[in-house]
């Protein structure tokens, strides 16, 4: 049997399957990189699962899930830092938050390492605008593992509207790559894909972790009411959101049980992806703590099965 694990995109809602993580890693007394045969990301997912890929000095993985926790907890706000008049610009040009702070958080955790040198096989979406096609980082391959990591997750966080694209030249291509969330905020249905080539021969578990479900709705009254300006948010919202439900049939029909997810519905923290406030940061470690809870036996039964 081949393991893999996908996390969502979701910004500072990273905190959620950062923390589900660190409980399964306390359960089992292994590191998430030693569980799993194949680890995919997708935006703040990707920093969550390159964070526990991550090599120290003697080969083992440097940061633990909580390590991760932590980051958000001491870096959102760094991160999601902007000016009133840089975000009242943003509405008509330039993108809301500078990605220079970004740059630095992704500098301080990861250095200039580069994907090769990870553990596990390890797979990060992006979507090249340039030449309007999906775009993946993956360490097992020839032509793309010397990438920086700092610079894949700099592209796979590059949310629109939020961050500036990264610009990269691979290959001599030039790329301009955005947050793969506008495609695929749940990664699994390409781990499973990219799990069947590498493992032909095996049979395979998924296990999928979301940032929280949103309960924010656009009714048709308000929806007639939005202009090009107004529904960039939330459109948004809709595209981040739409491919969960369609990923989570999609391998239910095709995988069954082996189709693990841990998703919730947000019932006390902000949806907002950038809402760093002390009290959200709190909101989202308790969203995280409830779906612990309520996903008890889902959790107990993976751990048995991998320990």
């Amino acid at each position: 049997m081949k393991y893999i694990l996908s996390i969502d995109g979701g910004g500072i809602r990273g905190i959620i399957p950062a923390t589900v993580l660190a409980e399964i890693e306390k359960r089992t007394r292994k590191p998430i990189a030693q569980i799993f045969d194949l680890i995919a990301g997708t935006s703040t997912g990707g920093i969550v699962v390159a964070g526990l890929c991550k090599k120290d000095e003697q080969g083992k993985p440097k940061y633990s899930a909580q390590d991760l926790v932590d980051l958000y907890q001491k870096y959102g706000s760094y991160i999601f830092k902007s000016l009133f008049l840089r975000k009242a610009i943003a509405w008509f040009n330039g993108a809301e938050y500078s990605h220079k702070n970004l740059e630095h958080v992704l500098t301080r955790y990861f250095g200039e390492d580069i994907l090769s040198n990870t553990l596990s096989n390890l797979l990060l979406t992006s979507y090249d605008i340039d030449n309007h096609c999906p775009f993946f980082f993956k360490n097992w391959r020839d032509d793309r593992n010397l990438i920086k990591l700092k610079d894949a997750l700099r592209a796979t966080t590059a949310a629109p509207t939020y961050f500036t694209p990264k610009y990269l030249k691979i290959n001599q291509i030039n790329r301009v790559l955005i947050d793969g969330g506008i495609f695929v905020n749940n990664p699994a249905a390409c781990g499973y894909a990219s799990g069947k080539r590498l493992f032909p021969n095996d049979d395979i578990t998924i296990l999928s972790i979301g940032t929280g479900t949103l309960e924010r709705t656009i009714k048709y009254s308000s929806s007639k009411r939005l202009g090009k300006i107004t529904w960039v948010k939330p459109l948004l919202d809709v595209m981040f959101g739409s491919s969960l439900d369609a990923v989570d049939y999609q391998l239910n029909e095709v995988m069954g049980d082996r189709y693990i997810r841990i998703q919730s519905q947000l019932k006390i923290a902000s949806a907002e992806i950038d809402n760093t406030t002390a009290k959200n940061i709190e909101d989202l470690k308790q969203e995280a703590q409830m779906m612990i809870n309520d996903n008890q036996r889902i959790i107990e039964e993976f751990c048995q099965m991998v320990a």
